[in-house]
């Protein structure tokens, strides 16, 4: 018996010698300390405590998000499959700034080489076409959960999620397409705030982002179905944040296959030339107004426009 006390005694301290990187509070080890000094009948139930309190334990609310997950395009189908019509900006909380700048926009800016294998940035992927994988990666000594990495087909987009509690970087860091995300958990959802973003856009006709722009996400799992909430803030072009939800159900055996993209001379043009409209040039929205019968007012966009009562505004 006193060989098995002396042994669980140098296991104690060895312990905890590493109590830094434990979550053992002071007050506890003190209180263990007192018990292998004082009464070392009791070594063997605070040695059991101890180990159990030691141990690297995962989130108690942390929710598994990996596999394949295809998109479900109920939800704005239009817009995000064929393709918003330009001079559309209705419902979106845009400024003059980026009104002005949306309507200098010509689609066919896609066909200049430098813009055709261009990745769907972290602000405006999880609505665009592909399916979605996500898979964690965990520290091998501890098996605690460091980063989660999502990779959307179309054009491999490719994320990392940090987990590890990491800041994010000084604002002078280099700015991606996908942009510095950390996660946290609030219960079962998992929260994500992405920074250091190159400028993007938030529907594919000219309504843009600037590299300014910030994200907050939140990931909710219900079964096999992945609801996806992101809220988008600009102080450079949106005057209140942007709000949108996206749906992803769970694929059996699902394959995220190779994106290869090679850039082409599609349209020969002069050297310099780049698709353009000259302000007060552009007459897109007020053709979408007399197509759907709409106030030009209401086409033209703003917060505003996005609420029921603004359709009641006598004209």
């Amino acid at each position: 018996m006193t060989g098995i006390l002396t042994g669980l005694r140098n296991l104690l301290f060895s312990v905890e010698f590493l109590q830094d990187a434990t979550c053992v509070s002071g007050y506890k080890r003190r209180a263990i300390r007192f018990l292998m000094m004082n009464d070392p009948t009791r070594l063997l139930g605070a040695g059991v405590v101890l180990v159990l309190i030691a141990a690297p334990r995962p989130a108690s609310a942390q929710i598994d998000f990996s596999g394949v997950w295809a998109p479900i395009f109920h939800e704005d189908q239009v817009e995000r499959i064929p393709g918003p019509d330009i001079g559309d900006y209705a419902g979106l909380p845009i400024n003059d700034a980026l009104r002005l700048r949306a309507d200098t926009w010509d689609a066919s800016l896609l066909t200049l080489p430098e813009h055709q294998c261009k990745p769907h940035p972290s602000t405006y992927g999880f609505r665009g076409v592909g399916t979605l994988r996500i898979l964690p990666d965990f520290d091998d000594a501890t098996q605690r959960l460091v980063k989660i990495n999502t990779q959307i087909q179309w054009m491999e987009q490719k994320r990392e999620i940090w987990m590890d509690g990491r800041p994010h970087p000084p604002d002078y860091a280099p700015h991606t397409w996908q942009g510095f995300s950390t996660g946290r958990w609030e219960g079962p959802v998992l929260v994500v705030d992405t920074t250091h973003l190159k400028a993007g856009w938030i529907r594919r006709n000219g309504l843009a982002l600037s590299d300014r722009a910030t994200m907050e996400e939140r990931f909710m799992r219900h079964g096999e179905v992945l609801t996806h909430v992101y809220m988008i803030s600009d102080p450079v072009y949106l005057t209140e944040p942007l709000i949108k939800t996206n749906g992803f159900r769970l694929t059996a055996n699902g394959v995220v296959d190779p994106y290869p993209c090679e850039s082409v001379d599609e349209v020969v043009r002069a050297s310099g030339d780049v698709p353009s409209h000259l302000p007060g040039t552009n007459h897109a929205s007020e053709e979408f107004a007399q197509k759907h019968h709409l106030p030009l007012e209401a086409v033209r966009g703003g917060a505003e426009t996005a609420l029921p009562e603004f359709i009641k505004r006598p004209r």
